[in-house]
């Protein structure tokens, strides 16, 4: 169950929510408190299938759903509704659920931040909901029926590869409907600019992070999972060099609350799974993947197996807060294989 903690001091508003022993939000300022319980009032989803979704206001325009999987954001304004990731395909319809209770509007575009099923499983669900901007005529030889009228998905190409291969479980009305391999991709709804970075061999190889410039939030998918070390899937092109590069694009596309660090504002970032954290919080974790990683490097030079490298324990000083489970012994071991590959 979540629980709401309503405090007044330095900062007037904090409201912690646990799901699965994660916290989901930081302290926020005087200024949003009466804005965001407002809001919360208003949007917290109802059971839906899901007893534990929480929408979380962010921005005036741009919310979090909790709960539901992966983490997912949306952004909502006069052209409809942005929506990325979507959970998995067991809490789709409470998604969508939770978002037509914050506004009317159509879901647009779905951006997808990777193949995971905890992000893309509700993608035929949450677009069969919405509707494409592609109406009437559909403009320029483009069918009224265009996407079957359902919203946009929008990923990079490794997603539609992963998605579309034989075996993968997912049907043709979830596969991404536009896809791109350049570094960056963008697009304009909603009065202000949307980028999406694409994050080559890192979590895997179709990552991406979407910028809301105007909001000043970004969505980062499992490149960056505060419940956890970083989950490197070695099958499906992940390595370790690519998700300490894509944490730097996160550091330096981010801005934090400078030069008056007294106030808890600055860039948002919705991680792949875990709590709302600034730009600081994503140098922390940058800082303490790369020690890991220059720990195993250098055992690994001493002429150390695998199993000897695990035995010195190279995460010590970490893992009582990321390495729940096996997440410990798996990450140390997708660094000891990415280093052994040949850049």
């Amino acid at each position: 169950m979540g629980y709401h903690e309503y405090a007044f001091g330095k900062y007037a508003f904090k409201r912690q929510a646990r799901m699965s022993h994660q916290h989901y939000w930081k302290p926020y300022p005087a200024k949003f408190c009466l804005a965001a319980v407002l809001a919360l009032s208003l949007v917290r989803a109802q059971p839906s299938g899901n007893n534990n979704l929480e929408v979380l206001p962010l921005r005036p325009n741009f919310y979090m759903i909790a709960g539901a999987g992966g983490n997912i954001g949306f952004q909502v304004g006069a052209d409809g509704v942005v929506v990325v990731d979507t959970g998995s395909a067991a809490n789709a319809d409470a998604v969508v659920a939770a978002i037509r209770k914050v506004t009317p509007q159509p879901i647009r575009y779905i951006i997808n931040t990777s193949a995971d099923a905890d992000h893309v499983g509700g993608n035929a669900i949450v677009a069969k909901a919405g509707q494409t901007l592609f109406t009437g005529n559909g403009g320029a030889g483009v069918a009224a029926d265009f996407l079957g009228g359902g919203a946009s998905i929008l990923s990079v190409e490794e997603v539609l590869t992963r998605m579309s291969s034989a075996g993968s479980g997912f049907a043709l009305n979830s596969w991404p409907s536009e896809t791109f391999n350049q570094p960056r991709k963008y697009v304009y709804l909603n009065g202000e600019g949307i980028e999406i970075f694409r994050q080559p061999v890192a979590h895997t190889d179709g990552d991406a992070m979407v910028f809301f410039r105007r909001s000043d939030v970004i969505v980062a998918g499992d490149v960056f999972d505060t419940t956890r070390f970083p989950v490197i899937d070695l099958a499906r092109g992940g390595s370790i060099q690519g998700v300490i590069a894509a944490l730097q694009k996160l550091v330096d596309t981010a801005i934090p609350s400078v030069p008056i660090v007294s106030r808890d504002e600055g860039t948002l970032i919705i991680p792949g799974h875990g709590h709302i954290c600034d730009q600081v919080d994503v140098v922390e974790y940058r800082d303490m993947v790369t020690i890991i990683r220059d720990r195993v490097r250098d055992l690994k030079k001493q002429g150390m197996s695998l199993a000897q490298v695990k035995e010195a324990a190279p995460a010590r000083g970490y893992m009582k807060r990321y390495g729940a489970g096996s997440a410990t012994n798996d990450f140390v071991e997708a660094v000891y294989k990415s280093l052994s590959e040949k850049p």
